[in-house]
């Protein structure tokens, strides 16, 4: 099962209520004691050196940012089928998860439209990159669809006695229906159609796949997901490959699948998208304090979108 991506966003509403309490009266008291009191200022002077504060104001930033540009282009429903994906993921232990993060149902939902927004405008500007130089660099080390079969265990002696019994000759495609956890695709012994463009198979599967001749079985391949840390085992027998066309322009619709995966997973290219729209929304940060938040976004544009003066505009 996949691990649904939750970070954490806290102190939120007590970072927006002490902004916002500043802008007014910074003498406003938040606590009062016996002898003593506890100002909006001097709270807000001790949560603005707080790493986690920092990147609340760093994310509610960059939601105020994307939400001016591209708000129409993100739906309700698509929030609500992100959320409910997760809850179902999650199933009974879904609110306990979000309270480990820091998160209410409110705040998720504002952190699924911030991702999707900003997704959205990487999106958008990986498109700009799908250009002949790149669809012929991606075409390079693209490989065609290939059809294999593929038996995929949790058990290690269990692959490595299936992966015996496939090289001495034995039936794959009853080996995969007697020893598959995949239910999908047991039934049809094991059997998909895939390239170096599928994300039906892990990456290490799909390059052992694209190594074997016609009629080759693999070795045991063992893949542990970063998300979930479980293991999984792989045994693949080849049974047909295409041979390679001359021209990017054959594939190209898979050649545009890989350039703009390749851009929406590429951690520079999408600190530069939000770079570049903080830039033109001329953001300024005002407090010195949270500077070191936004200094990856000054910097990938090579203009300084901080301004440590203390003067209001």
């Amino acid at each position: 099962m996949k691990k649904v991506k939750i970070g954490a966003i806290t102190l939120l509403s007590v970072l927006a209520l002490a902004a916002c309490a500043r802008e007014t009266n910074n003498n406003t008291d938040v606590i009062t004691m016996r002898g003593n009191t506890i100002t909006v200022a001097e709270y807000y002077d001790k949560v603005k050196n707080n790493t986690q504060a920092q990147q609340v104001l760093l994310t509610m930033t960059i939601n105020e940012v994307f939400e001016a540009k591209y708000g129409e282009k993100i739906t309700d429903e698509e929030v609500s089928e992100e959320y409910n994906k997760s809850a179902q993921t999650y199933g009974d232990r879904f609110q306990q998860v979000l309270a480990q993060e820091g998160l209410t149902t409110e705040t998720y939902r504002e952190q699924i439209r911030t991702n999707k927004l900003v997704e959205y405008a990487v999106n958008e500007a990986a498109k700009k990159e799908l250009t002949d130089e790149n669809y012929q660099a991606a075409f390079e080390n693209y490989t065609p669809e290939v059809t294999a079969q593929v038996i995929r265990t949790t058990d290690e002696n269990k692959a490595k006695e299936v992966a015996e019994k496939a090289k001495k000759g034995d039936d794959f495609a009853q080996l995969a229906k007697d020893n598959s956890n995949d239910e999908e695709t047991k039934e049809k012994g094991g059997e998909m159609k895939f390239d170096s463009a599928s994300t039906a198979l892990p990456e290490d599967v799909k390059k052992a796949a694209f190594g074997l001749d016609n009629n080759g079985v693999s070795d045991v391949i063992k893949v542990t997901d970063s998300s979930t840390l479980s293991t999984s085992y792989y045994v693949i027998k080849v049974t047909d490959k295409t041979q390679k066309k001359d021209s990017w322009k054959d594939y190209q619709k898979q050649l545009e699948s890989i350039i703009l995966a390749e851009k929406r997973t590429d951690a520079a290219f999408i600190q530069s998208v939000v770079a570049k729209e903080m830039e033109e929304a001329n953001i300024k940060v005002k407090d010195p304090a949270f500077q070191n938040a936004f200094s990856q976004y000054m910097n990938a544009t090579g203009e300084a979108v901080a301004d440590s003066s203390s003067e209001e505009k």
